[in-house]
C-alpha cells in the first residue's frame, strides 16, 4: 500500500521538475537572446545562463527555433489573454473606446522582447521553414483577437464595413500593434506607443480619426 502510494507520487515530482527546467532554460533564453540577439546565441550559452546541461536542453527542445516559439507562444498567449480581458464584456452594446483604453493599458509592450522578435522574424524571413511555423504562431494570435471581436460583435459591437468583418478588424488590430511596436523599437518611448495605439485602435474599431 504504501509502497503503491510512493510510486504514484513520484511522476508528479518529475512533471514538477521538467516544467522548472523548461520554464529556467525559457527565461534564460530570454535574457541572452535581448542581450546578444537571436542567431548570435548558442545552445551551450543558453544551457550556462540556465544552469543546466545540454542533456537538459535537448530533453526540453530539439534547437533554438523550437525555443523560441515556445517562448513566442507564451508571449502571444499572453496577449491575446490580455485583450480577452480588456475587450470582455458584461453586458450588450460594448463602449469600444472603453475597451481600447484597456487594451492599451495592459497590453505588453516590451522592448527586450521586441528586439528578439525582430531578430527572429529576420531569421524567419531567410528560412521558408521557419517562416511557415511564425506565420502559423502569428494566425492563432489573430483568431485570438478575431474570436473575441466575434464575441464583442455578438453583443452589439459594430465594426466598421470597410474592415471587411471580424477577421479583417483582427487582421487590423494586429498590424497596428506590430507598427506601433516598430516605433517604440526606435525612440523606447512606452508612454507614446501606448498611445498611439490606443489612437489606432480606436480609429480602427469604430472608423472614426
Amino acid at each position: 500500500m504504501d509502497s503503491r502510494s510512493a510510486g504514484d507520487e513520484k511522476p508528479p515530482r518529475v512533471t514538477r521538475r521538467r516544467a522548472r527546467t523548461r520554464a529556467d532554460l525559457l527565461g534564460a533564453a530570454f535574457t541572452v537572446f535581448a542581450a546578444k540577439g537571436f542567431g548570435r546565441v548558442s545552445i551551450e550559452e543558453v544551457c550556462e545562463a540556465a544552469g543546466y546541461s545540454r542533456g537538459a536542453f535537448y530533453s526540453n527542445f530539439t534547437g533554438l527555433d523550437e525555443l523560441f516559439f515556445a517562448l513566442y507562444q507564451e508571449r502571444a498567449d499572453l496577449i491575446a489573454a490580455q485583450v480577452a480581458d480588456a475587450l470582455a464584456q458584461d453586458g450588450p452594446g460594448p463602449d469600444v473606446p472603453a475597451c481600447v483604453d484597456r487594451v492599451t493599458e495592459v497590453l505588453l509592450l516590451d522592448v527586450d522582447w521586441l528586439l528578439v522578435k525582430t531578430d527572429f522574424l529576420v531569421h524567419a524571413a531567410r528560412d521558408p521553414e521557419v517562416a511557415r511555423a511564425l506565420l502559423a504562431h502569428r494566425a492563432r494570435l489573430r483568431e485570438a483577437v478575431a474570436d473575441r471581436l466575434r464575441r464583442a460583435a455578438g453583443d452589439g459591437a459594430v465594426l466598421p464595413a470597410a474592415l471587411g468583418g471580424v477577421e479583417g478588424a483582427a487582421e487590423a488590430v494586429v498590424a497596428a500593434y506590430d507598427g506601433v511596436t516598430v516605433q517604440l523599437l526606435l525612440d523606447r518611448d512606452t508612454d507614446a506607443a501606448r498611445a498611439r495605439l490606443g489612437h489606432l485602435l480606436t480609429a480602427v474599431l469604430t472608423g472614426t480619426p
